[in-house]
């Protein structure tokens, strides 16, 4: 149950959005497929002109009433840096993005979704988890599945990225930034008829 000041907050807050991209920090991780959703606000930060800062939790940037966020407390407990910065800064689910990486879609494939389970993704659940709730938007970018008995999905998300599958990998990140502003523009359901069709 929200307080009346988190009430309050939230009706003086509608402007104001959070643009979370999953992933871990860390130079052993910064070329692996989990971190997509880092790279996606990159991406977000780099068109907008938008300076990162860091704080306990994570890293931010912000071009107006627009945050982009990297949590920096690892994938597994990505909703202890998301639930604490919406509850200071009163931002309603609907105006909170994640992004994330998706094993059971094709590489550089995206899709966005108004709400839904975490889908075995642990940041996801983190986030689910702690704030008690599904229905927030989500935007996920295909990375594929490894070839059965090659390699385990866990050591697959953590891989570095190969030179044969950048350039997809790339092209998602561009149309995930591009349906991100769309969503930000015309709302999710354009979105999602723009962007969850395209290969």
């Amino acid at each position: 149950m929200r307080s009346l000041a988190t009430h309050f907050l939230s009706i003086f807050s509608m402007d104001e959005y959070l643009i979370v991209g999953l992933g871990n920090p860390g130079g052993q991780y910064e070329l692996t497929r989990h971190n997509m959703g880092f790279w996606t606000v990159e991406e977000l930060a780099k068109r907008w002109l938008a300076k990162w800062r860091s704080g306990t939790q994570a890293q931010l940037a912000q071009k107006k009433e627009r945050f982009l966020m990297k949590p920096l407390t690892y994938m597994n407990n990505s909703g202890l840096a998301v639930e604490p910065f919406l509850q200071k800064e009163g931002i309603p689910l609907q105006r909170l993005l994640v992004i994330c990486d998706d094993l059971d879609l094709p590489a550089g494939r995206i899709r966005l979704r108004p709400s839904g389970s975490s889908g075995g993704h642990r940041g996801l659940a983190s986030i689910i988890a702690c704030l008690e709730r599904e229905d927030f938007p989500r935007l996920r970018i295909g990375i594929g599945r490894p070839a059965p008995g090659v390699i385990s999905a866990k050591d697959w998300v953590l891989a570095p990225i190969q030179p044969e599958e950048a350039v997809l990998l790339r092209s998602g990140i561009q149309r995930a930034a591009s349906a991100v502003e769309a969503w930000l523009e015309v709302g999710i359901e354009k979105a999602m008829t723009e962007f969850n069709c395209k290969a």
